[in-house]
């Protein structure tokens, strides 16, 4: 947790570790300086690499970061055997990051940065005795990008979950681009067959909206789909999740997004039972 201004509550300092693997761990930031290199692979990934475009603080600081940070939890992977710069003491390197935003935070603080995009308050006052996680901001630096890294990274999402009661996993998930006709086959295959049920329905605010269905549900090639998905979006799918109703395209991001609904009580037993009950896979 962190106070309106911005800094670290005391408690954060002794975050515990959600899980290793190997040299890989994943536990929350401790600090101001670690949320600033979260923020530094942010921007290698959506600036450098997938070509969002800065604003001037952001080129400034060679950061990604906006209001909403200071307020989220801030999931790392670290690599305790990254390579060294000579006759430096070895520290381990951030290779990844997942920004984690709970409901009554967020209720504090103008609410989710999902609600940019997506009408999500209805979804909310239909279950009101259920408590609510955003999901964003996830990025892995390339050579990274692997299984161990992924599960390693759910493993911390999931204990996460466990360590906090949280009911409802919801985040926006981007597809690389901004037309939606080159991604047709996917988003008519996310349409047509992930549709959220009407109770945990979220419809992209109507000034965004872009109609998913994009051809007939019998033109859609899903093996050539789900090739097409990011693996993020096929890891929320193979959990569970259910799509929002629309996409929404962010020209600042180069990105065209979709809505992920993750209820906990939908989540296949196939992965609770891999990972634990209690998250003790790869506790450490």
């Amino acid at each position: 947790m962190r106070f309106a201004n911005g800094r670290f509550a005391p408690r954060d300092r002794f975050s515990p570790t959600l899980g290793q693997l190997g040299p890989l761990e994943v536990r929350l930031a401790r600090s101001a300086a670690e949320v600033r290199k979260a923020q530094n692979i942010r921007y290698q990934v959506f600036y450098e690499e997938m070509g969002a475009i800065p604003d001037i603080n952001v080129l400034a600081t060679r950061r990604d970061m906006d209001a909403y940070d200071p307020f989220c939890d801030h999931m790392l992977v670290l690599d305790h055997e990254a390579p060294q710069k000579a006759f430096r003491r070895r520290k381990p390197r951030v290779v990844g990051t997942y920004r984690l935003l709970r409901q009554d935070i967020a209720d504090l603080n103008g609410g989710f940065y999902t609600s940019d995009e997506f009408d999500i308050q209805p979804v909310i006052d239909r279950h009101p005795g259920l408590r609510f996680l955003e999901l964003g901001r996830s990025c892995v630096l390339k050579p990274y990008r692997n299984k161990r890294t992924v599960e390693l990274l759910w493993h911390g999402v999931w204990s996460y979950v466990l360590m906090h009661n949280i009911d409802v996993m919801v985040g926006c998930a981007s597809l690389e681009g901004t037309d939606p006709e080159r991604m047709a086959t996917a988003l008519s295959f996310l349409h047509h067959n992930c549709q959220a049920p009407e109770e945990w329905q979220v419809k992209a605010l109507p000034e965004r909206y872009t109609d998913m269905n994009r051809m007939p549900k019998e033109a859609v090639d899903s093996r050539a789909a789900l090739h097409a998905l990011p693996p993020l979006i096929k890891g929320y799918l193979r959990l569970g999740a259910f799509v929002g109703d629309g996409a929404v395209v962010d020209h600042q991001f180069n990105t065209t997004d979709v809505l992920m609904v993750l209820p906990v009580s939908s989540i296949s037993s196939r992965y609770i039972n891999y990972y634990g009950a209690d998250a003790s896979r790869h506790a450490s």
